[in-house]
């Protein structure tokens, strides 16, 4: 893996869990609203859409450097708009990530012809 590819995926991996947790702070604001007086839905909303605008930047540019599958790149969009799925998109990045460094390390030392 080059260093770009790396660097991608290690933006979206970071990205990942707080656009997740702003989800859901974002439904629980909207909860919130209705049932009580306070309203931080505007706040939150900004942040959670700032959050993933960021996602999806990332998410395209790492699609496009790591060429995933259609499949494995749609599987990451759609963790996205789960409410809980970015942090499912971080564990599995987090894997792949260390999965094609060993796979590198080993291929430098020549333990494996992969």
């Amino acid at each position: 893996m080059d260093l770009k590819t790396a660097t991608a995926l290690r933006r979206l991996r970071l990205v990942s869990a707080p656009e997740a947790v702003s989800f859901l702070l974002l439904l629980v604001c909207s909860v919130l609203k209705r049932t009580t007086d306070f309203n931080a839905v505007p706040v939150m909303g900004s942040v959670h859409g700032v959050l993933f605008i960021l996602y999806v930047l990332f998410w395209l540019d790492a699609w496009k450097r790591a060429k995933w599958s259609k499949g494995t790149g749609i599987l990451y969009f759609v963790l996205a708009v789960l409410p809980t799925g970015g942090f499912f998109a971080e564990r599995r990045l987090r894997r792949e990530f260390r999965d094609a460094a060993i796979a590198d390390r080993a291929r430098r030392e020549g333990v494996v012809n992969a």
